[in-house]
């Protein structure tokens, strides 16, 4: 059957997690391959017999186990922080959601410790007016810990003495390198002692698990996290994460090989958001960003911040179809733009009146840009009740049309509300 990968194309927030429910109820597991609780996928769907609209905040744990027939998997490219898995589990328990014996771990999955998050801040105030704006959930310090190779993965836990002895020397590491700052070395290992046996059903060596579900013909669906413009590597750095969020970070951070993927959508917003600091050149910073912001409800599901708003940038996304390769992409918010008279979309960077060829490496050369972009008719008419891609104003059309035609790659999927129910499946035809 192979794999779906469902990948966010910008900066995240695109609303990977209701294409991510829908399509769940296609298949058997729902993986996470990256990131950690830095993540925030929301969800609304009706609950229990009365079907109650409910609200699932997902941060570390995939969000396709809203579908209660999905096993969850956390892969070993994903950081775990054990005191929020737990947090978290509870919490959509409490609002309904029996996760028993369907959600599982990777043995090889690195931790995220109290000490990361505090040194997060410590960086953060290092960096002072070049913050990176993080979310301060020890993510990035855990992947540096990972990648100079004294980080903690789960099956460490299990061999409490080593794991002690380990946990000791990493912490006083860190004083040295920050000083002493407040922490109780000693209770968080006694915490941990505790933590770990809690933890113990849910371990799995996850690349055997994986790869026996594949040969047994079990449906997979990759949850990406963040997006690529965050990308280690392919994103606005150092205003990124810490890992590897393209296509590449789903075999890395899975064990799979690049054959079993069968299929990778690319998650755009409507518009553009990002959050933190770093370069944003479509951002406005006038009542078209504050519209986007308001009727968006452009605010973080992990920190609450207010999310900067801007045009849509297909030179942003023409980047992202070239890195990962989408088959097909999810339009989401597209209701957002109802009410404009006119939508401008970037399609060009210009320095000194020259195109630049791609993306730019250079976040000074990209300050310098100016945008080149093309001016579509609104529709001015509520779409948040259509159901088939016919039913679309013409100029809402005409906007889809322009994106697929210009990126080359079709649209299969639109969003038109916040609901379960508000998505159409667009039939796929070649972009010519």
């Amino acid at each position: 059957m192979g794999v779906t990968v469902v990948l966010g194309a910008q900066w995240g927030d695109e609303g990977k997690g209701k294409l991510v429910d829908i399509l769940s109820a296609e298949v058997d597991i729902c993986a996470r391959c990256a990131g950690g609780n830095n993540a925030g996928h929301t969800i609304v769907v009706p609950i229990g017999p009365d079907k109650v609209k409910t609200t699932f905040a997902f941060h570390l744990l995939p969000s396709g186990l809203i579908n209660p027939k999905i096993t969850g998997l956390i892969g070993s490219g994903v950081v775990v922080h054990v005191p929020s898995f737990f947090a978290e589990l509870d919490t959509l328990e409490a609002q309904g959601l029996d996760c028993t014996n369907r959600l599982f771990i990777s043995d090889r999955a690195h931790l995220v410790f109290d000490f990361h998050q505090i040194v997060d801040g410590l960086k953060e105030v290092e960096l002072g007016g070049s913050s990176i704006g993080t979310t301060k959930k020890g993510i990035g310090p855990a992947y540096s810990a990972k990648a100079s190779r004294s980080g903690l993965r789960v099956h460490h836990l299990f061999d409490h003495d080593t794991f002690a002895q380990k946990f000791r020397k990493i912490v006083e590491g860190r004083f040295k390198r920050y000083g002493h700052f407040e922490y109780d070395t000693e209770a968080e290992i006694l915490r941990y002692k505790e933590l770990a046996e809690r933890l113990r059903p849910y371990v799995v060596d996850s690349v055997v698990y994986l790869h026996n579900a594949l040969a047994s013909g079990r449906r997979i669906l990759v949850e990406g996290a963040n997006a690529l413009m965050l990308d280690l590597d392919f994103g606005t750095y150092p205003y990124v994460t810490s890992s590897s969020t393209t296509i590449g970070g789903v075999c890395t951070g899975l064990g799979i090989p690049p054959k079993q993927i069968a299929k990778a959508i690319g998650v755009v917003k409507a518009y553009t958001t990002r959050v933190g600091g770093g370069p944003f050149p479509t951002e406005q910073l006038n009542d078209i960003g504050e519209h986007f912001q308001e009727v968006g409800r452009e605010f973080g599901t992990t920190t609450g911040r207010r999310r900067r708003c801007g045009w849509l940038d297909l030179v942003v996304l023409k980047h992202s179809c070239l890195i990962n390769g989408y088959d097909t992409l999810n339009l989401t918010k597209l209701d957002i733009l109802d009410d404009l008279a006119e939508i401008k979309v970037a399609v060009k960077y210009l320095v000194n009146g020259e195109e630049l060829p791609g993306f730019p490496a250079d976040l000074e050369k990209l300050a310098q840009v100016e945008v080149s972009y093309v001016t579509l008719p609104g529709w001015q008419s509520s779409i948040a009740s259509v159901k088939t891609y016919e039913e679309l104003p013409e100029n809402c059309q005409k906007y889809i049309s322009f994106i697929e035609t210009f990126l080359k790659v079709p649209i299969e999927w639109i969003g038109v509300g916040p609901g379960r129910e508000s998505m159409i499946q667009k039939e796929v035809k070649p972009i010519t």
